[in-house]
């Protein structure tokens, strides 16, 4: 089970520390966690997430290549024609440096598509995404794209048709240990490939309580 910590704003390198799998880096400005900053030197093996939502596909590229993501997470109504063509992008000019990107191809940077579930959710609208998405990752609708800070009934997931990965998102803290380790002894988890924390491990938005984290990675990750 691998772990990843969005929403990376103010302490991204003490939260590096702990050494989870992945570090979210929101590239979305109207969101509280927006990231401007210089980017940070990670450890080897830490992957950085870019998460966009419906943001114009020259400027994903050019962060992904400016941070050299290793993915990206695209959070809004993006299309099946829109991730294709991040996939491989035919010639942009870039705003930076008017970089020029000639048939360039993301060969080696992943792709998560967010689906977002309520009381209920039609997976017969993943299968059109299979074949361009490496992952995809479950949360919570809300008011906000992300970070609305609560559970959606995991039950639903008993219905997943897919063999695909995912990642589990959505108001995940110290306060649901036991349903999450409930959680991973059922069938459903089998393709859940990360646990995805943010909004219940902060004491501002962007700024992570590394003791909770800490813990939460001990009992929930380590012992997998």
């Amino acid at each position: 089970m691998k772990l990843k910590v969005c929403g990376m704003k103010y302490n991204p390198e003490t939260v590096a520390k702990l050494q989870p799998d992945y570090l979210g880096f929101i590239f979305w400005e109207s969101s509280s966690r927006y990231f401007d900053k210089e980017f940070p030197s990670l450890a080897t093996g830490i992957k950085k997430v870019g998460v966009f939502v419906d943001e114009k596909i020259e400027e994903v590229i050019r962060l992904t290549l400016k941070h050299k993501l290793d993915a990206v997470q695209f959070h809004g109504n993006e299309s099946i024609d829109y991730l294709k063509k991040f996939k491989k992008a035919e010639a942009f000019k870039l705003n930076e440096a008017d970089i020029l990107v000639k048939s360039w191809e993301c060969k080696n940077t992943k792709i998560i598509k967010v689906f977002s579930i309520k009381n209920e959710f039609d997976f017969s609208v993943l299968q059109p995404f299979e074949e361009v998405c490496d992952y995809f990752l479950f949360d919570t609708k809300g008011k906000l794209p992300g970070g609305n800070g609560y559970t959606f009934d995991w039950s639903i997931l008993e219905n997943y048709p897919s063999t695909k990965p995912y990642f589990l998102s959505g108001g995940i803290g110290l306060n649901n240990l036991r349903q999450i380790e409930e959680f991973l002894k059922k069938p459903e988890s089998k393709y859940c490939h990360a646990i995805d924390v943010n909004s219940r491990f902060e004491d501002e938005p962007g700024l992570k309580n590394i003791d909770d984290l800490k813990k939460f990675k001990k009992i929930v990750i380590d012992n997998q």
